[in-house]
């Protein structure tokens, strides 16, 4: 597990609330921990960042569904640790993004003692395909990943334009008096430094491309689809900047006897119609290795049998899900004279002959509970 608080906790709301107590509830708590009225307070700017966090996953109506039922892991947070606080993003990533919840209150916030934004470099993203076994018990993966990196040599300088604020301030005397605007650096592009020297091979960004190895701690439990997020582990940011995240998109590998279904795994049976009448012990597979159960006398196709916590683990360890295994009783197409007189002589008995009045009593218990898992 991730370790990071419930969001609902963080935002104080019920399961149940709509978007607008949602979004109510993120601007008290951001204006609240705002760094503007909590400057150099770093608990401040943590609970900033996590009601942030929460409300960019409870605002959206797709990955609060994934939320609701995967948890974290069903958002990017199944990385073990990372800390990243909001997927990596740094206070002016935030701002960006939900400046207009704070209604101009107040203004961005920065980083850096008072320089230039922090740059922050490109996601990646990578997919990856694990057996049933893997996903079963975890896995761990070492990957090869082409990724930017901060070339050795760069030096930067700081922007002249703008002094290595970021920002250019500008007077303008109008009808009403002086106006003051304030405006992005064209020069730097709000970072607040320029690179000074870089080596060949660098781009304009003091960043070239180079392979890493990136080991992955994948968590037992997650399905196709989900995404893993590593933070850090993504593209360099330029100019000495926060790196990206790592994007670890799941595919599972089809299982040559076993179907998954959430955390539960299907398996069909054949048994001769001689061992469904007489009854048998049977071998069937699991996840790793086999097991044998008993098929009782006068078994019919169509029964279903539960081997309780043989399935897959739950990705927020919530228990371990079931093996159904599903009868189906199989009719030989070829028969020897001698067999095909065998069974003649046993059409005639009462005890081969179906009774349509019969009822099987625990049928639609066992689709009851096959539908509901």
């Amino acid at each position: 597990m991730s370790g990071k608080r419930d969001y609902y906790d963080i935002l104080g709301v019920e399961k149940n609330a709509d978007d607008k107590t949602i979004k109510s509830a993120y601007r008290k708590i951001a204006l609240k921990y705002h760094p503007d009225k909590n400057p150099d307070d770093n608990t401040a700017e943590e609970k900033f960042k996590e009601a942030a966090e929460a409300y960019e996953v409870l605002s959206d109506t797709n990955k609060r569904a994934r939320y609701d039922r995967f948890g974290h892991q069903g958002v990017g947070g199944a990385s073990q640790g990372g800390g990243g606080g909001f997927g990596g993003m740094n206070m002016e990533d935030i701002f960006d993004q939900f400046g207009d919840i704070f209604g101009g209150s107040f203004g961005r916030g920065r980083s850096g003692g008072g320089g230039g934004p922090v740059a922050r470099g490109t996601d990646l993203r990578i997919k990856i395909k694990l057996t049933l076994k893997e996903i079963a018990q975890g896995t761990k993966r070492k990957v090869k990943v082409n990724k930017l990196v901060n070339s050795e040599g760069v030096t930067y300088t700081s922007c002249k334009t703008c002094n290595g604020q970021g920002r250019v301030l500008r007077v303008q005397q109008t009808m009403l008096g002086a106006m003051q605007t304030q405006s992005t650096c064209h020069v730097c592009h709000g970072i607040g430094k320029i690179i000074d020297k870089k080596p060949a091979g660098a781009d304009n960004q003091g960043l070239k491309r180079q392979e890493e190895v990136v080991e992955l701690n994948i968590p037992a439990g997650v399905e196709e689809g989900m995404q893993i997020r590593e933070s850090g582990k993504g593209n360099a940011g330029p100019f000495d900047g926060v790196p990206g995240d790592l994007l670890v998109v799941i595919e599972e590998i089809k299982d040559e006897f076993l179907q998954r279904e959430g955390n539960n795994l299907h398996y069909e049976a054949h048994v001769s119609f001689i061992d469904a009448a007489l009854g048998e012990s049977i071998e069937i597979p699991l996840v790793e290795g086999k097991a044998k159960i008993k098929i009782e006398p006068g078994t019919q196709s169509g029964k279903m049998l539960r081997l309780r916590g043989k399935g897959l683990p739950n990705v927020q360890s919530y228990g371990t899900g079931d093996l159904l295994v599903h009868i189906n009783v199989w009719t030989p197409k070829k028969l020897s004279n001698d067999e095909r007189a065998i069974l003649e002589k046993l059409r005639k008995s009462e005890n081969f002959k179906p009774n349509p009045s019969a009822k099987d009593e625990g049928f639609f218990d066992r689709m009851k509970n096959f539908f509901q898992g």
